[in-house]
């Protein structure tokens, strides 16, 4: 019973991945046509500037942006139904 539980949720969380990466993915590819612009519609928050750190020797720089669109947050809820009907 203990190996179902983890398969179960690398499942749930590689289907709410793919539904991200999916959703995204449509979204942007219908952003042009004039009855599916509404997919693209979003919030896009994160470091608006990047964090660097000089080491002298290595410069790091940190940086992450996320966009959330209404056809990524309908690709989740399709992953998620996906994985309660398996």
């Amino acid at each position: 019973m203990g190996k179902n539980v983890g398969k179960n949720n690398w499942a749930l969380f590689l289907l709410l991945l793919a539904g991200i990466v999916l959703g995204s993915f449509i979204a942007q590819m219908t952003a042009g046509l004039p009855g599916f612009s509404w997919l693209n519609y979003g919030q896009k928050f994160g470091l608006t500037k990047p964090l660097t750190l000089d080491l002298g020797v290595m410069v790091l720089t940190f940086a992450l942006s996320i966009k959330i669109t209404i056809g990524s947050i309908i690709g989740v809820i399709l992953g998620i139904l996906i994985y309660h009907f398996i």
